[in-house]
C-alpha cells in the first residue's frame, strides 16, 4: 500500500483486510493488518481510530479489532467487487489469477457503478458464477 491512494481507498483497503482477517480468524489485531498490507503499526492505528470513529469497527485496547454491522456489510460489498473483477479479467483478457488478483485490487476503488454492472451483466450473461 506504499503507494499514493485516496483516504476512501485506504479506507476499503483496511476494511477489506479486516474483514478477511475476520472471516479466517474469527477477529483481526493491528500487527496482522500491517503485515497483510504492507504498513507500519502507526499506520495501522491512525486508520482504525478513524474507522471506529466512523462506526466501522469496534476496537478493543491492546486487543481484537472486529467489524460493525455497518463495518461488516461494506468490507462484504468491497470484496465481492474485488473476486467479480479478478474473475472478469482471468476469463475475458485470460490473464494468470495473480495478475488478475493485482489489478482487481486497484481497480475496485475507481470503477464507477455504471462499469461494475456492466461486468456482471457480461459475467452473468456468460454464466460465469458471481456470488461469493
Amino acid at each position: 500500500m506504499g503507494e499514493c491512494v485516496s483516504s476512501n481507498e485506504s479506507m476499503e483497503m483496511y476494511l477489506e483486510t479486516i474483514y478477511l482477517l475476520e472471516k479466517s480468524n474469527g477477529h483481526a489485531h493491528s500487527v496482522d493488518i500491517g503485515k497483510e498490507l504492507g504498513v507500519t503499526k502507526a499506520s495501522v492505528t491512525k486508520a482504525t481510530k478513524h474507522l471506529k470513529e466512523d462506526g466501522y469497527i469496534i476496537k478493543e485496547p491492546y486487543g481484537s479489532i472486529n467489524l460493525t454491522k455497518k463495518g461488516r456489510e461494506l468490507s462484504k460489498s468491497i470484496y465481492k467487487k474485488h473476486k467479480i473483477i479478478t474473475l472478469y479479467l482471468e476469463h475475458t483478457l485470460k490473464v494468470t489469477t495473480k495478475v488478475a488478483e493485482e489489478n482487481a485490487c486497484r481497480l475496485e476503488h475507481v470503477l464507477t457503478d455504471e462499469l461494475f454492472d456492466a461486468i456482471c451483466r457480461y459475467l452473468n450473461s456468460n454464466n460465469i458464477k458471481t456470488s461469493f
